[in-house]
């Protein structure tokens, strides 16, 4: 016998009578042969299993799991819980075979808890994408959150429109486009249809979260969509990954592959150019010369204006030692430090802070990788590379040599992608702001790819152009994260939750001063250690008493 379901909301159950007189009205009011039962009454796992039948989406492909509770690995390490019972639906969008002959669809994963609190969590992805985050976790910058899906939270991921995490997906112009922009639009109509037909209301507040290419994507959001989303995040964003980190990429490898010592066919081993005491080394001289501008001397960089550093203070005076540079790497350091260049002296891409968190392994397995011999293993070797050949440069060229960029021209063949790809338009937040949207840009100051002075520079641009930065902490303000590497790591108290933080700005009118910060346990720099990241220009100022392990003993102050 056919099911005919009166009602898509599955809310929490009615006293009995009062049950009983709603279904003898819905019962009435369907009419008709069929069956007719109060959503309420189905199952969730039912619920689930019927879900692709009702959600009307078209040319879409549709499958769903139910998984019960408590069976899953447990919900947030902070809290302990396991995650509720809640139906996991995998979508694959618009399905076709591109022109290199490969199959693609952007696909989405979406998981719906029982008891959905009415917020919708868009996680962001990264690096070249092609993979579905897991919807049970908390987005990248959000390691401080637990489980927004054991919040109740109903929460998606997208692969950006093609399987696989590297760029061969370039070749197809519709794949490009997807990368850029379109997945991400297609993917929250698709999320947000499909919670209303489960619930039966639409989110009553939507979030982003996401870091390096998620916090591009949050950006692709606020400028393109900006209706999509109560507030986002954008953790380390990606907004000129292909107009300028990656001309950096190019130039940090150039400089240390320069000076790396050579094999015994002659062929430089980059991993090589610095050792790691060599980077401890630097990192000492950063702290010894910047730590103490925020009042203690605590193994932290918190005042990140007043850091002047030069590293030709370790340059030795005779032959390489143990306590000082080569003159080749202090020339390196400065370069890459400053950023890259073309030969007229134009700065192509903001140059990276001194920062003590370039001795952690975050720093060095971008810019130099681990690999002990001629084959280097660098992230900007094997993803930027392979993004740009693929992605980035129009058309692609797959046989190009990294080591032979030039930074007069080779700039160029990326500009027509990067006019799609990139989200550096402080001028494209208008309509965000005037639907009352919420933006938080959090950075860490070691960040080796995407460098916090160019997230610095945007917002100071973003500040100028909305009225001064007190008119524009109204909808957008920025943390830094000394000490901390890559979206996390390096020592640095690199753990919050920033989810928390939007939903308390968006729902509670409560604009973040300060988000609460820790390292964990586990630690090997500040086990424990807690600290206020403060809204910039602001830093964490020590009060001149207490312990420096407790955020207590600092306040927020501007230089």
């Amino acid at each position: 016998m056919k099911t005919t379901y009166c009602t898509q909301a599955l809310r929490p159950a009615l006293p009995s009578t009062m049950a009983a007189l709603a279904a003898a009205l819905l019962v009435a009011g369907c009419g008709g042969g069929s069956t007719a039962i109060l959503a309420e009454q189905a199952t969730p796992a039912a619920a689930c299993s019927d879900l692709p039948a009702r959600a009307g989406l078209a040319n879409t492909r549709l499958s769903t799991s139910y998984v019960a509770a408590d069976t899953r690995r447990p919900g947030g390490a902070s809290t302990g819980a396991f995650l509720p019972g809640h139906c996991v639906v995998t979508g694959a969008i618009n399905p076709r075979v591109g022109v290199d002959g490969k199959d693609y669809a952007i696909g989405f994963q979406l998981s719906l808890p029982d008891q959905w609190n009415g917020r919708f969590l868009f996680i962001g992805g990264g690096g070249n994408d092609g993979i579905l985050r897991d919807t049970s976790l908390s987005s990248s910058i959000s390691g401080g959150t637990p489980s927004p899906l054991g919040q109740g939270f109903a929460v998606v991921s997208t692969d950006a429109g093609h399987s696989g995490t590297t760029a061969s997906f370039g070749a197809d112009p519709q794949a490009r486009l997807d990368h850029a922009y379109n997945a991400y639009d297609k993917t929250a109509v698709a999320a947000k249809s499909l919670i209303a037909t489960r619930y039966g209301r639409k989110p009553d507040h939507s979030y982003f979260s996401g870091c390096s290419g998620g916090g591009r994507q949050g950006m692709v959001f606020s400028q393109r969509f900006p209706d999509y989303f109560d507030a986002i995040t954008a953790g380390a964003p990606a907004m000129r990954v292909s107009s300028g980190a990656t001309i950096a990429a190019m130039w940090n490898t150039i400089q240390m592959d320069a000076i790396a010592p050579a094999d015994a066919s002659g062929k430089r081993i980059l991993s090589q150019a610095f050792s790691n005491a060599d980077l401890n080394l630097v990192a000492k001289a950063v702290t010894a010369s910047c730590d103490a501008a925020d009042g203690v001397a605590d193994g932290m960089v918190n005042n990140v204006k007043a850091c002047r550093f030069d590293p030709g203070v370790l340059q030795c005076t005779g032959a390489k030692g143990a306590d000082c540079l080569s003159g080749a790497q202090v020339n390196a350091l400065r370069n890459v430090f400053a950023g890259p260049r073309n030969t007229a002296g134009q700065a192509l891409y903001a140059g990276q802070p001194w920062d003590p968190g370039l001795a952690a392994p975050g720093w060095r397995n971008w810019t130099l990788g681990s690999s002990t011999t001629a084959t280097p293993d660098s992230r900007y070797i094997t993803l930027i590379v392979d993004a740009m050949v693929n992605e980035f440069f129009t058309p692609p060229d797959l046989t190009f040599n990294p080591l032979t960029f030039n930074f007069d021209t080779d700039p160029a063949r990326m500009q027509a992608y990067s006019a799609i790809y990139d989200t550096y338009r402080d001028d494209q937040l208008s309509a965000y702001r005037q639907r009352g949207g919420k933006m938080l840009f959090i950075h860490g100051m070691s960040d080796p790819i995407f460098s916090a002075q160019d997230t610095i520079d945007y917002y100071e641009r973003l500040a100028a152009r909305n009225g001064g930065m007190e008119s524009t902490q109204g909808f957008a303000r920025t943390f830094l994260v000394p000490g901390m590497n890559h979206c996390s790591g390096g020592p640095a108290t690199d753990t919050f939750d920033s989810i928390q933080t939007m939903v308390d700005w968006v729902e509670k009118g409560i604009a973040p001063e300060t988000i609460a910060a820790r390292a964990l346990p586990s630690s090997t720099d500040f086990p424990n250690r807690t600290r206020p990241l403060c809204a910039y220009p602001k830093f964490a100022k020590y009060k001149g008493s207490g312990s420096v392990e407790d955020a207590a003993s600092f306040v927020c102050a501007v230089q």
